[in-house]
């Protein structure tokens, strides 16, 4: 008979951290008499990051006193203190690999039902001081689990725990964490996973689309506890850049310009997927070469790329387009790469930008043009005024050719003349988008500022649309995942604080930074960090893949060996250093 050994509760607090403030309910310590165990938590008891601990799905942490031993054990430690792993009851029994999801349990005079195991995470280690801790708790098959609260009630240390009903499909604790984070899935497992109601709704979002990557074609899946920064799976391209050849130079606005690139040989090039981008590699001046990224603007063709810029007022790698540039020159690109690509669907499309944002949307256009797609299309585009609309009559050309089309225009600082229906002044508004009859199951692309993307994206949700049929691009950074991170002002990307480093030269092309390896840095996430670049992570130790990033040349060694390595082209910045000069997409 399984047993109740310790009751940890605690409040959320702000603990220092590498130079940064967590809030958090990591600290929990044993308590005396009985407790009262509500459906949110135990009395007492709070958690600082409601995203990823605590809730209903997560009330109860549980973990055993087998594992105690064991951790003492393999670290070598005596000081493992009741309460350290962070977890709300310390039990003698249930051990991961016999617990299943689904099982229900009582304890005094609560009773409990088995959700999920505990959520990989770094503040475990921040707490016994042992970084990689989360990567060795899913290793070796201790995680603990989570326990959702069916009857609220009081208990007690001492208390017996007696098994009320077992789970569907009886899945392990053990086994459901390792189909999650370890490679060698079972694909009878997977389906099994499928079918048990009890499991959280984040890991069932998580297998149902590990189950959707095994089919061809389909996006590796890692959201849910990850959170959505994956990767679509990389059509066929080259490694690193290659040289390509400036065929030609078309003015689209007075500060928009398309470049046409085709290959040195004469050779076909690999079909982009409308909504990618390519990075460009110039020598501008006598710093080291800059990287930037840009939507390719064309239909899906073989023989040519064009990349539509806007010159920034302070843009260097812009201005050189713009001004120096020239047909002919020879150029460094990688191959087409991105997440923001148009999937298939049979559903309604609306595609949404603004400014330069409509290059990506432009190349979905031609796609869905190609295609004759029958599904109805809105086109809404917001600019300046008349001179600063890019692609005005190409756009409106192609809408012509589809079946059922709808074509919004917004110009901000200019009356629209009389005869342009289509086009009204102001921007788009949650009543606008009302009036254009977009239907609820519609998918939704936007690009453009991230303002302009957050005011659109709410304004679709408050319509009807669902978070996961809109999809958005920003080529700035993205925006940081520190789970727990008491958030600080913004800062612009810079050089890291200190004498500069001596190994090879490590390009941020989303942020715009090139700087050289130092060995203070343990990882490239430290470099990024110390760059002031928006990070995205969770654990830190190789398991969650949130921090994933796309690998655009170079190549890189693991300080802690991942438990599962990500797609390649991609690598985790939270456990790796590189081996010669890289470029991310960071």
């Amino acid at each position: 008979m399984a047993t109740l050994l310790s009751i940890n509760v605690g409040m959320p607090g702000d603990v220092p951290w590498q130079g940064k403030t967590v809030h958090t309910g990591a600290w929990k310590a044993p308590v005396q008499g009985p407790r009262m165990v509500r459906r949110l938590n135990v009395d007492g008891d709070g958690q600082g990051d409601l995203a990823g601990h605590g809730g209903e799905i997560r009330a109860v942490l549980v973990y055993q006193l087998q594992s105690y031993r064991y951790w003492r054990k393999h670290l070598g430690r005596n000081d493992l203190t009741f309460g350290i792993f962070g977890e709300n009851f310390t039990v003698d029994g249930l051990p991961d690999d016999e617990v299943c999801i689904g099982d229900r349990y009582r304890i005094g005079e609560a009773e409990f039902e088995v959700t999920q195991p505990r959520v990989t995470c770094y503040r475990v280690g921040m707490r016994l001081g042992e970084p990689t801790m989360a990567s060795l708790m899913v290793a070796h098959g201790r995680p603990g689990f989570y326990l959702r609260v069916l009857t609220e009630g009081r208990v007690e240390a001492g208390s017996e725990i007696s098994l009320t009903r077992k789970g569907a499909e009886e899945l392990s604790v053990a086994e459901i964490d390792a189909l999650l984070y370890l490679p060698g899935r079972d694909p009878a497992k997977l389906r099994k996973a499928l079918n048990i109601p009890a499991l959280s709704p984040g890991w069932q979002q998580s297998f149902r689309e590990l189950a959707a990557a095994r089919q061809p074609e389909q996006e590796p899946g890692w959201p849910a506890e990850r959170t959505s920064t994956q990767q679509p799976r990389q059509g066929p391209g080259w490694p690193g850049f290659k040289t390509m050849r400036v065929a030609r130079i078309a003015p689209e606005t007075s500060t928009i310009s398309s470049v046409y690139l085709v290959a040195t040989d004469g050779t076909l090039l690999p079909e982009a997927r409308p909504g990618q981008y390519l990075s460009i590699r110039l020598a501008v001046g006598d710093a080291a070469p800059a990287v930037r990224s840009y939507s390719l603007s064309c239909a899906p063709a073989t023989d040519t790329y064009r990349i539509s810029v806007k010159r920034e007022p302070h843009g260097k790698v812009s201005g050189y387009i713009h001004t120096t540039l020239r047909a002919g020159d020879l150029v460094d690109i990688a191959s087409p790469r991105g997440t923001f690509v148009l999937k298939e669907s049979s559903r309604p499309i609306v595609l949404v930008s603004a400014g330069i944002g409509a290059t990506p949307m432009l190349a979905m256009l031609y796609q869905l043009t190609a295609d004759k797609a029958p599904r109805p299309v809105w086109w809404i585009y917001t600019t300046r005024d008349r001179a600063h609309h890019a692609f005005a009559d190409e756009a409106h050309t192609l809408l012509a050719q589809l079946a059922s089309a709808h074509e919004h225009i917004y110009y901000t600082s200019e009356t629209p003349h009389p005869d342009d229906s289509h086009i009204a002044q102001g921007r788009p508004t949650a009543q606008s988008l009302t009036a254009m009859g977009i239907p609820t199951d519609a998918d939704a692309y936007l690009c453009g500022p991230p303002a302009f993307m957050n005011d659109l994206g709410g304004f679709l949700r408050d319509h009807g649309l669902r978070a996961e049929q809109i999809h958005t691009e920003q080529f700035s950074a993205l925006p940081a995942i520190n789970p727990g991170v008491t958030p600080t002002a913004a800062i612009r990307p810079h050089e890291p604080p200190g004498p500069p480093g001596t190994g090879p030269l490590i390009t941020f092309a989303r942020s715009g930074i090139t700087i050289p390896w130092s060995l203070t840095h343990a990882t490239l996430l430290d470099l990024a960090e110390a760059c002031g670049i928006p990070t995205r992570w969770s654990c830190r130790t190789g398991v969650c893949h949130t921090c994933v990033t796309h690998l655009v040349s170079g190549e890189v060694t693991y300080t802690t060996p991942p438990l599962e390595l990500p797609e390649a082209g991609t690598i985790l910045v939270c456990c790796s250093a590189p081996t010669t000069e890289l470029v991310l997409d960071l």
